[in-house]
């Protein structure tokens, strides 16, 4: 009885130490993503700016 205890206590103690680092990779990616979605969000909006300034640029020039 006492090894299988023993035994039991091991793996109990190797799926909490997997749980804990599953959870940190888990808060990494999620604080990954906000950047990326942040990064992504900025992008956009200079995208649209740009696509805005060279509307802009077109109508002035002539036409022939």
């Amino acid at each position: 009885m006492e090894p299988d205890l023993s035994q039991l206590e091991q793996k109990l103690a190797t799926l909490i130490a997997h749980t804990r680092a599953l959870r940190a990779a888990n808060e990494s990616l999620r604080r990954d993503l906000a950047a990326a979605t942040e990064r992504n969000r900025e992008m956009a909006i200079k995208t649209q700016q740009a696509g805005i300034r060279l509307d802009a640029l077109i109508a002035r020039i002539p036409a022939e």
